[in-house]
């Protein structure tokens, strides 16, 4: 029987024998556990299940197996040919315009998509009421149009009412009901309405250089596979490599959505993480209760002769034996996750067809992070159960011993740590990101000791306190056995987070609702066509008077394909750099630097330079690409490649939504080329009335002029954000809870400590009343003093985002303090109470017999 594997089965047969007792002293172990196992698993979940059905619906979700989209034209015959060779081919173009009433009282910005009668190849275009191919064409001299209903509530109008686009007059014929490719479109700012590409190029919006998308979704044969559909891509281009499409694929049918879908996982995934070992403290003050409650049976243990490795063992199952109902229940949440998400998110992003069903990797990754939180936080405490003295046990009333167990079980959380740490960066895409994440929770626990242990070594030193509940709460603070680092510990991460959240949170809101409607243009007019650009800006100037400021600047759009002669699709670059080569970006041209941006290196062109094409870049995205001065651009534009050599760099103040371009070229670049102007218009002391007045007067006089109020766009913005800041804080709640759920552990771990403490005060004469006001001040103390860490640190943390993540303004804002204090102190003084009103009430005869 001495031998390990003897030993093993000794101790899980024990094991299972006093399981049979129940959870008692473990019911926040378990709802640690599985509160963190449910947060991994199911983040990862709904994340898994979100992707497969983007994947399982691509076809639906792109409008077809490739889809191939260009700006500002039309393919060529040979162009089309080489697509009508690989499959059917349905066209569609996308742009934006102003639609109003037609007696030109109001109107409101429209995202306008265009179809031919193949639409949609894939999936069911549903309107209310259904609507036939011929209810497009042109009736009574309206052409037939459906619309998005928010439409029908911006202007007023009902279906078979009529409205007007450009020089076209439109028939309302239907709402929308299901658009299976919206998503694969991008996010609209505006109310969708679906024509035909007739009816477009009636409405007179198509002119040389206008901002259209013009989108060739192909349907192939039934069977071909993915690496066929990539293969006709590539004959394709190699067929026409100045054609300067972006195609993609029903593998890749919402690049965009995914990506983010994917970072916000991630994401959240570390906050479940945080919240995971953050219950970790309450896995470790849940052990020490419970191995305090058995001090009895080990020390008979020691006493029969039971080894120490035994004990721990024994005590080691019982543990992950209760692990174990804590992450299978942490699993079921997990497990219900993608049902709940795809009820609530039921029209908005697509789940996989058949149900959701079960995400393994998800779920296991969860338990392989639950299972190693545990080995964390649960060995150190049997460590120091084993080494014990038997005569100890018997005759302490607690397991308070300090200082580092064997090296073995050091060793063993150690290595647990790092294993836990490794994985968690490993299956994370940002990587580096995670690691500072986590290292930062890794700091603020051991910020967070040292804070526990400076208000003990605080209390310690403070003398000839006045009042007998202080002088008792200070000397609680910091005797042996003090709740000071656990309930410090537990507070403090949950309150650091929600600290920085918050502040992060009001600062955006307050730059997107606040300060950049101040700085920001009050209009941004686009698609101004050459012809008429003067005309539009003697009308804006008469409108807008000396209070206005009218800024315009031609544009195109250009998508970059090589970075000095080498293919970007090949290029592996850093993600926050990506961005600047997803798609087509908007360039121009000009003879002088910018307003809102500064040289920073390099030197600007002559206004006269008639020689190589240059471009200016902007100095944070070619930093971020690995550009220098001297490098070369190509970029597709119109369908022909153009390679300009960077002259200079810029700064570029991107916060004040004034004018601003990645790219800047040199006016001789675009010599002749067809396009539109781009103009914005401020006047700091508008009112609404005069804003509606200019915008009336612009769209009666100029219709394909599409005009944008940068208000109703930042309302829209902080509508999102709202969104995504409530959903950020929904899952730091999640942190909280588990600090919370820490906090009432640690009480219950202090528990028998304190029974004794309030039988030992009440024979000596001290009042109930005297405990409570012991108690309360002594729990007010710590959570005022872990209040004030979470402020610190969660100000830092959020002004590092702020201003050195975002470059925005940072203001520190003292409701967010006065609320944390208010919280901190809510928690620790209304859960300590909770978790002490028994005690006060503890009879002194029982206890006293076994002191």
């Amino acid at each position: 029987m001495n031998g390990l594997p003897d030993q093993i089965a000794l101790a899980f047969r024990f094991a299972l024998r006093e399981v049979r007792g129940g959870l008692s002293g473990f019911y926040v172990f378990l709802a640690c556990i599985a509160l963190g196992t449910g947060a991994i698993g199911g983040v990862n979940a709904v994340a898994q299940a979100i992707t497969q059905g983007i994947q399982s619906e691509g076809r639906s979700i792109l409008g077809g197996d490739i889809r191939f989209e260009l700006v500002h034209r039309t393919t060529t015959p040979e162009e089309l040919a080489t697509l009508q060779a690989i499959g059917t081919v349905a066209q569609s173009a996308n742009t934006r315009s102003m639609a109003r009433l037609e007696d030109q009282s109001d109107q409101t910005l429209v995202e306008i998509k265009a179809v031919d009668e193949l639409y949609p190849l894939y999936g069911a275009f549903e309107t209310e009421p259904a609507l036939a191919q011929a209810d497009y064409a042109l009736t009574d001299g309206a052409w037939g149009v459906a619309v998005q209903p928010i439409l029908l509530e911006r202007l007023g109008l009902s279906v078979g009412d009529t409205m007007l686009i450009g020089d076209a007059r439109f028939s309302i014929r239907a709402t929308i009901a299901l658009e299976p490719d919206a998503l694969s479109d991008g996010i609209g700012l505006a109310p969708r309405i679906v024509m035909s590409l007739d009816a477009l190029e009636a409405s007179g919006l198509i002119q040389p250089g206008s901002l259209v998308e013009r989108v060739y979704k192909l349907r192939t044969d039934p069977g071909t596979t993915d690496a066929q559909l990539r293969a006709a891509i590539d004959q394709a281009n190699e067929a026409h490599p100045q054609a300067g499409w972006s195609v993609r694929t029903r593998a890749n049918a919402a690049p965009a959505l995914a990506a983010n879908i994917e970072r916000f996982a991630q994401f959240l995934t570390l906050v479940g993480l945080t919240a995971l070992v953050t219950g970790g403290v309450g896995v470790a003050n849940a052990v020490r209760a419970f191995l305090d409650s058995k001090r009895d049976v080990i020390a008979t243990f020691k006493c029969l002769g039971a080894p120490g490795r035994l004990v721990t063992l024994i005590y080691l199952f019982q543990i992950l034996m209760v692990g174990a109902v804590g992450i299978a229940i942490g699993l079921v949440l997990a497990a219900i996750a993608p049902i709940a998400a795809a009820a609530a998110l039921s029209g908005i992003v697509p789940l996989p067809a058949g149900g959701t069903g079960l995400y393994p990797g998800a779920l296991m990754l969860a338990v392989i992070f639950a299972v190693l939180t545990i080995f964390v936080f649960a060995l150190v405490p049997l460590g120091r159960a084993r080494d014990i003295p038997a005569s100890n046990l018997f005759r302490n009333q607690t397991m308070t011993e300090r200082g580092l167990p064997r090296a073995a079980y050091v060793v063993g959380a150690g290595l647990a740590a790092l294993l836990l740490t490794g994985l968690a960066v490993w299956f994370s895409e940002e990587r580096v990101l995670a690691a500072g994440f986590l290292a930062g929770v890794a700091a603020a626990f051991l910020i967070l000791r040292i804070v526990a242990d400076g208000v003990q070594a605080l209390a310690r030193r403070v003398r000839n306190v006045p009042g007998t509940s202080l002088r008792m709460a200070v000397g609680n603070i910091h005797r042996p056995g003090a709740l000071t680092p656990s309930v410090v510990l537990a507070l403090g991460l949950g309150l650091t987070l929600l600290v920085a959240l918050a502040l992060i949170d009001t600062n955006l809101r307050q730059q997107i609702a606040g300060n950049l409607p101040e700085r920001a243009p009050n209009f941004f007019f686009v698609d101004i066509q050459s012809d008429v650009v003067d005309d539009f800006a003697e009308l804006v100037e008469t409108e807008a008077g000396d209070a206005g400021k009218l800024v315009r600047v031609p544009m195109l759009r250009g998508r970059i394909v090589e970075l000095n002669g080498q293919n970007v699709a090949e290029m592996e670059l850093p993600p926050e750099g990506a961005w600047v080569l997803r798609g087509d970006r908007g360039i121009t041209y000009a003879q002088n630097v910018p307003e809102n941006s500064s040289l920073s290196a390099g030197e600007w062109w002559a206004p006269d330079h008639a020689g190589e094409a240059l471009v200016s870049f902007s100095a944070e995205e070619a930093g971020e690409l690995g550009l220098s001065i001297g490098d070369t651009v190509t970029v597709n534009v119109l369908g022909r490649n153009i390679t300009a050599t960077i002259a200079n760099f810029r700064q570029v103040e991107w916060e004040s939504l004034a004018i601003n371009f990645v790219m800047v070229f040199s006016p001789n670049t675009f010599a002749g080329a067809p396009h539109s102007w781009l103009a914005t218009l401020t006047m700091p002391d508008a009112d609404f009335e005069q804003e509606a007045g200019i915008l009336s007067s612009v769209t009666r006089a100029f219709p394909a002029v599409t005009s944008v109020r940068v208000k109703d766009a930042i309302e829209l913005v902080n509508r999102v954000v709202g969104q995504l800041a409530s959903a950020v804080r929904a899952a730091a709640a999640v942190a909280l809870i588990a600090s919370v759920l820490v906090l009432a552990g640690a009480l219950a771990a202090g528990n028998r400590a304190r029974v004794h403490d309030a039988v030992v005060l009440k024979t000596l004469g001290a009042t109930r009343g005297t405990l409570i006001r012991t108690f309360v001040t002594e729990y007010a103390i710590l959570g005022f003093a872990t209040a004030v860490f979470a402020l610190l640190a969660g100000g830092v943390a959020a002004w590092f985002v702020v201003s050195q993540i975002m470059t925005l303004p940072w203001a520190f804002r003292p409701e967010i303090a006065a609320m944390t204090i208010l919280a901190a102190l809510v928690c620790t003084v209304g859960f300590g109470l909770l978790g002490t009103w028994r005690v006060l009430g503890q009879k002194a005869a029982p206890v006293l017999r076994n002191l």
